[in-house]
């Protein structure tokens, strides 16, 4: 595990490009406190911070391997975790006599990419962003893993290449390759739509994301060619009568073996607890490999936004020692500008501050943590995928009645009973489902975004992805569209952010090759019904999660932003955001003062889009305007944990 950072020149390296790269590896340096170093030959440099977790003596980057031949022909520098590396080693070993010199996982990736090519990483089982480096064929290979677990960010300007961990170090090298800092106002119309940055975009015009289940080819001089390597589908396979049972155990099955191997670490191992199914299911499946488990979990101080008391009764169920972190409204407050720089791009999703907290808590104990994302896209576990069973009387409408039914609900008035099923039902799939995001409609956004396009919709990102779904069932596409949307652009850069933050590693077992091959043939029955969701992953894990939990309904870590924006807790300093904020040009302030006083009175719930402007506005604060000035902590963990 790593913070990686790359520069491909187009015209040889300096010295002075040498140390500006090492110089930006200290915006990493909370990835990979353990190790520091760079590496360079003619043409490329790369530069690490490394957190040890397997074969910690010895798995030093950026790493050299090669044939008995040529031993040092290829250099690795890579974030992530491979958990089927010891298989791979062992597979290599036996059919090709490959060499190793270390104990670790590193030298399965570069070996597998020398003997199978490009082909390796489809052989992989884990979480990466990697870049190896072929000092023969002078060719960069750059790949990330197939759900976008770890983040890859490039940017190519006439004098080369950079490629790293995060946004903030390819900023840093802005100059030096010869790319703009201008931001892209498209992104910033979909980030305020969709409450995240849909990949490959950024907020900046000219860095860009290699996206997830992607690989690119990089020779000096020329830009990235990528090659999509994982094209997710869910081929659902009726339960054949009787069979019922066996399908079950085979979810479980494979979901025990991914833990199994997500418990690979010479350092310890703990996960987090929310208290629902997914959490439990791996703490519970963890307990078996390490019975000394700690779990974790946080809460507030305010009666129905706590998770505390189910965690800590599910720990018990299980066995397992339990910390808690409770966050009041002041530190909520005071960490946003941190939390947001590590964000690199805002995310408003207001969950990520407790995250950021227990992980935090977490790093006091642990070094590597297990989590449940990922559950509810592959196996139907959100109440909006319930919706075309709500929604099913209208597929039998002729388009004329269709389009009358869309007419009259706008109409009538808001908050009616009745306007918002009319107007949904109204609409085909791909109009009415962007994700699990839902923040402003057109009519608000033209009222508080000063250059709003209205061309400029969600259908621009999710356009090409319910293109490749056409045939299959609604609940299908929806998973299908939340993989490359709401998964990766939210769930995921939070967990990634948030514990690296904390040189904290997180692992997510779901979101495993295998446990994806099993969720993927699970038909529409066996995902939803009229009364819950997750059906067949609840079946499976029976025995194995406590009664309590098996089917209690999905809450996460539920934070009271409502009631905060509109108190004494966040209004002042929501009011001050607005105020002190440099945006004038992007949003119109008096329109988002409006809205923040209309919520503190009640007559309307805009806490959501509230808390979109405002990352936004401390966002531009830090790296834009730099007015705001984050307090960042080097981190002082030790090796041992």
């Amino acid at each position: 595990m790593c913070g990686l950072l790359g520069l491909l020149t187009t015209d040889g390296t300096s010295d002075d490009a040498v140390a500006r790269v090492d110089a930006a590896m200290h915006c990493l340096r909370h990835r990979g406190p353990d190790e520091h170093g760079t590496w360079h030959d003619d043409d490329l440099i790369f530069g690490f911070n490394r957190l040890s977790i397997i074969d910690i003596e010895h798995s030093h980057q950026p790493l050299r391997w090669g044939p008995p031949e040529n031993p040092e022909r290829y250099a690795l520098t890579f974030n992530g975790e491979i958990y089927n590396y010891l298989e791979i080693r062992a597979e290599l070993a036996k059919d090709h006599d490959a060499q190793f010199r270390t104990e670790g996982d590193s030298e399965a990736i570069v070996a597998a990419f020398h003997y199978w090519g490009a082909d390796a990483v489809c052989r992989l089982r884990g979480m990466f962003a990697f870049a190896v480096w072929d000092t023969e064929t002078r060719e960069l290979f750059v790949a990330r893993d197939p759900f976008g677990i770890k983040p890859l960010f490039i940017a190519t300007g006439a004098a080369g290449t950079a490629f790293g961990s995060e946004k903030k170090s390819l900023l840093e090298l802005a100059d030096v390759i010869g790319i703009d800092t201008d931001l892209d106002p498209r992104a910033t119309e979909h980030y305020t739509v969709l409450q995240y940055v849909p990949e490959p975009e950024t907020l900046h015009a000219e860095i860009r994301r290699l996206e997830s289940g992607c690989y690119a080819r990089l020779t000096p001089g020329k830009a990235p060619e990528t090659t999509r390597y994982f094209t997710p589908t869910f081929p659902a396979v009726p339960f054949a009568p009787g069979s019922e049972a066996s399908r079950y155990r085979e979810i479980a099955e494979a979901l025990e073996d991914s833990v199994a191997k997500h418990m690979r670490a010479d350092v310890t191992v703990g996960s987090f607890l929310s208290g629902g199914i997914d959490s439990t299911a791996i703490a519970a499946l963890a307990m078996r490999h390490n019975p000394n488990l700690i779990t974790f979990t946080t809460g507030f101080e305010r009666e129905g936004y706590s998770e505390v008391d189910v965690a800590a009764e599910s720990a018990a169920a299980i066995g397992a020692r339990h910390v808690v972190k409770v966050v009041s409204p002041a530190e909520f407050a005071a960490a946003i500008p941190e939390i947001i720089w590590y964000l690199d791009d805002p995310v408003a999703d207001p969950a990520l501050v407790p995250l950021w907290f227990v992980a935090k808590e977490a790093r006091k104990h642990v070094k590597v943590v297990l989590s449940g994302e990922g559950a509810d896209e592959l196996f139907g576990g959100y109440t909006i995928y319930r919706e075309p069973l709500s929604l099913k009387p209208f597929d039998y409408l002729p388009a004329p009645l269709r389009k009358a039914a869309r007419k009259l609900s706008e109409r009538i008035p808001d908050g009616t009973r009745g306007k918002s099923l009319l107007s949904r039902g109204s609409m085909t799939l791909e109009e009415r489902y962007y994700g699990n995001a839902r923040s402003f409609n057109d009519a608000q956004l033209r009222a508080v975004l000063r250059d709003f396009r209205p061309e400029w919709t969600h259908q621009d990102v999710t356009a090409p992805i319910y293109a490749q779904s056409r045939d299959w069932d609604p609940v299908a596409r929806m998973q299908h569209l939340d993989l490359f949307t709401w998964l990766r652009g939210d769930i995921l850069v939070k967990a990634d952010k948030m514990t690296m933050a904390n040189s904290l590693e997180l692992r997510v077992p779901f979101l495993d090759p295998e446990v994806f091959d099993v969720a993927s043939r699970v038909p529409l029955d066996q995902k939803i019904t009229k009364t819950t969701t997750k059906y067949a992953l609840r079946q499976a894990l029976e025995g194995i999660v406590p009664p309590h939990v098996l089917h209690r309904a999905k809450l996460g870590f539920p934070v009271p932003l409502r009631h905060w924006l509109a108190g004494t807790e966040l209004f002042d300093w929501a009011h001050q955001q607005i105020a002190e904020s440099g945006t004038d040009h992007i949003f119109d302030k008096a329109a988002v003062t409006r809205m923040l006083n209309e919520h503190r009175a009640g007559t309307s719930d805009h806490s959501r889009r509230l808390w979109t402007v405002l990352c936004f506005m401390v966002w531009h604060g830090i790296f834009v305007e730099k007015r705001i000035v984050p307090q960042i902590q080097e981190p002082v963990y030790p090796v041992s944990l």
